[in-house]
């Protein structure tokens, strides 16, 4: 099996048990489109990982980054990651330099909704060669304020890619199967490097 990127993820789930309930209308509630009839595939299949996952909007990145929020630089580049499982004619990727960011549109997430992956490459290394790139969930707590917790860290690879399944713990806001909560992802570099990132998809396991 080919070599992944790893990942960790330091979350204080009692902590955000304790909080979760039902959002109020906030920023990303009331920018979600509807939560029907997601499309399924297998991406990850060459990587032992035979679970279902659906694209996040524009995470292909075949159309200009559309609906994304991107600051400091980050921008669509030339060069798709090599396994094309988005398609063969895919031909793009986004760039994060230092100091820049990339935040998703939003999806929406649920109890059947627990992970999400996608590829990436370190294209340089930053402070001392130990660049990383941070992912954060965004969501609206209970009072309608957007918050966000880090859900995980991919360490360095000059190549391309999947990272491993990063756990999207504000699927606990929605406590029964079948409701769901909208949720956009963050993406940092950390340490000064310069990444890439291409074909982002949640894996909604409960929904085979």
């Amino acid at each position: 099996m080919k070599h992944r990127l790893g990942c960790t993820a330091s979350i204080a789930i009692a902590a955000f048990c304790a909080t979760a309930g039902s959002a109020n209308a906030g920023l990303l509630v009331s920018s979600a489109l509807s939560c029907d009839d997601q499309s399924l595939s297998k991406p990850f299949t060459p990587w032992l990982d035979f679970a279902h996952y659906t694209p996040v909007a524009g995470g292909d990145f075949e159309s200009s980054a559309a609906g994304w929020s991107l600051s400091g630089g980050a921008s669509v580049a030339n060069g798709n990651e090599p396994f094309q499982v988005s398609g063969p004619g895919d031909a793009s990727s986004l760039a994060i330099p230092s100091g820049g960011s990339a935040t998703s549109p939003t999806i929406c997430v649920g109890i059947e909704h627990p992970t999400v992956r996608f590829f990436a490459k370190r294209n340089s290394g930053g402070l001392l060669g130990l660049s990383t790139l941070r992912v954060d969930v965004l969501f609206d707590n209970e009072l309608g304020h957007t918050s966000s917790l880090p859900i995980g860290v991919v360490t360095g690879s000059s190549n391309w890619l999947p990272t491993l399944p990063m756990t999207v713990v504000a699927n606990l806001l929605a406590l029964l199967p079948g409701e769901h909560t909208p949720v956009a992802f963050r993406f940092t570099p950390m340490l000064g490097g310069h990444w890439s990132i291409d074909d982002v998809q949640v894996d909604p396991y409960m929904r085979k």
